[in-house]
């Protein structure tokens, strides 16, 4: 009998852990919730895809809690307001949060400049100890960077941004990061 309970005690406690360590809290999502983000995320991408008159590859989309944010830069301001308008009617959005911005006309020389300076902004964050990149997204149009994405504190916002600006051809940093 004495074994029993501490069999059962034993495995009480690891159920209770295992819910423990799935739970969110305000900057970090519970297993449930990235889940269901990562769906969120999928849907909208899906359906920004099936409209023929967005570029789905201009189109950044990451979401935390519900909350849907989309950047990058695209040809119209008709553009930004249809991809907002697909986004918001996918089923489990809660909002959506515009980051797009409009980019304007670039020659093949300078979409190649804005490529290079893209990986060259990655590979900063990338090193930086203190930023987790995979929160950041960096986009370049015309030496002009936007950085978006949910990130935990100030402190990462700052530091990417400071990161962003030291890379030689950074003309501007476009700062659309939102707090988890």
């Amino acid at each position: 009998m004495k074994l029993f309970n501490l069999f059962g005690s034993f495995f009480l406690f690891i159920l209770l852990a295992s819910f423990l360590g799935c739970a969110s809290t305000a900057k970090h999502e519970g297993t449930g919730e990235y889940i269901d983000d990562t769906a969120i995320t999928t849907k909208v991408k899906a359906v920004i895809l099936k409209e023929d008159s967005l570029k789905s590859s201009e189109i950044n989309v990451e979401t935390f809690k519900g909350v849907v944010q989309l950047s990058g830069f695209v040809n119209s301001q008709a553009d930004i307001n249809k991809a907002v308008e697909v986004a918001r009617n996918v089923k489990g959005v809660k909002s959506v949060t515009n980051s797009m911005r409009l980019k304007q006309e670039s020659s093949v020389g300078e979409y190649i400049d804005d490529a290079v300076i893209t990986t060259k902004v990655k590979a900063a964050i990338l090193k930086e100890s203190s930023l987790k990149s995979s929160e950041i997204n960096v986009e370049t149009s015309k030496g002009v960077v936007q950085l978006s994405g949910f990130v935990n504190s100030q402190a990462d916002i700052n530091k990417a941004v400071e990161v962003a600006r030291s890379v030689k051809g950074v003309k501007s940093v476009t700062n659309s990061m939102r707090l988890k």
